[in-house]
């Protein structure tokens, strides 16, 4: 009955779209759902296309040095520790938090390896353990104080940051301690396919942390915590054991980043780590615009990084040098932030 029109008194069948219609429909749907791919495609690899045109910048400004393999080898063999940074930072991240102390973490774990080693004659092996330890331990100590104490993060890892910087300084004698062997080295620089083992080092733990992330049930439950404290809590997920775990893993990632650190320079000097926080949280904030726009990713940590790594060098070749990379760096991270908090809203109302 709901089918049918009264006509002069005669019930008849309700007319359909016209075929003319329906394919206008569907070519329409068709051509909105291509604008949604395209705009998909565009939010997550956007900034690729602009390191493509950056290279291309630099190229034209430089043609006879920029398009080297040297130049290419620079970018991708030295940013090792940073990679493993901008993972410890991004740990926390996931899950809410946020951790000041990962970049002295990573200075105090490359500070320890040389006085342990050179200092007091350590077996090497056991001294980069220890250095490792030391950073977690910070870590573990800073999750305490933020989950299970409920001090803010901001203030707890502010100060457990400046902690390590001056134990590293103590123990160091404020000075640079080098003299490890080559053989150590290795473990960083040795070359697979052109570029440092290091670099696959870097890669290999994006790759996990992204499975981890994506196809996990802690992976999962992380996120869940990030989104919605008290809903997944609520849903009986362990929230701050997670929470906990998450400040712990970041340090121990920091640690390890400064033991490649130190072995692929060979010595370390304490004052400087400070200034390794901020690429690695422009890093981090920025890759929320790559591959999975509005989420912390793995890959889009790794990309940024390198892109960043592109401009400065780019820049250092052009002959800015000194004051240049705190000015790309910052003005990257406020960018970067900006650009996550556009996506993020974007990605809700969606």
């Amino acid at each position: 009955m709901s089918q049918m029109k009264h006509q002069g008194g005669v019930a008849a069948p309700a007319r359909g779209p016209e075929p003319g219609q329906a394919g206008a429909r569907q070519d329409r749907r068709r051509t909105r759902e291509g604008g949604l791919d395209w705009q998909r495609f565009t939010s997550r690899y956007a900034i690729v296309g602009i390191w493509i045109l950056m290279c291309a910048f630099y190229a034209v400004l430089m043609p006879d040095t920029f398009l080297q393999g040297s130049t290419f080898r620079s970018v991708f063999a030295s940013q090792q520790a940073l990679v493993f940074l901008a993972m410890a930072a991004m740990m926390t991240f996931v899950v809410g938090e946020f951790d000041l102390s990962i970049a002295s973490a990573l200075g105090l774990s490359a500070t320890l390896v040389p006085v342990l080693a050179i200092l007091h004659g350590w077996n090497l092996a056991l001294a980069c353990v220890v250095a490792v330890l030391a950073a977690a331990l910070g870590g573990l100590v800073n999750g305490f104080l933020v989950v299970k104490v409920g001090v803010p993060a901001l203030v707890v890892t502010l100060g457990s940051s400046t902690l390590m910087l001056g134990i590293a300084s103590l123990v160091s004698h404020q000075t640079t301690v080098s003299g490890l062997s080559s053989d150590f080295a290795d473990i960083a620089l040795f070359e697979v396919a052109g570029l440092p083992i290091s670099f696959f080092y870097g890669l290999a733990l994006a790759l996990v942390i992204g499975y981890v992330l994506t196809f996990t049930p802690l992976g999962r439950h992380m996120t869940f915590v990030g989104a919605n404290r008290e809903v997944a809590r609520l849903a009986g997920v362990a929230v701050n054991r997670i929470r906990l775990g998450a400040f712990v893993v970041g340090s121990t990632l920091a640690g390890i980043g400064g033991v490649l650190l130190v072995a692929s320079v060979g010595g370390y000097d304490s004052t400087v780590s400070p200034t390794y926080l901020l690429p690695a949280f422009a890093a981090t904030f920025l890759g929320t615009a790559v591959v999975r726009p509005g989420r912390h990713n793995p890959i889009g940590t790794m990309v940024a990084i390198y892109f960043l790594a592109t401009g400065i060098l780019g820049l250092q070749m052009l002959g800015y040098t000194g004051w240049i990379e705190n000015v790309f760096y910052g003005t990257a991270l406020i960018i970067a932030v900006s650009v996550a908090t556009i996506v993020r809203r974007r990605t809700a109302s969606t």
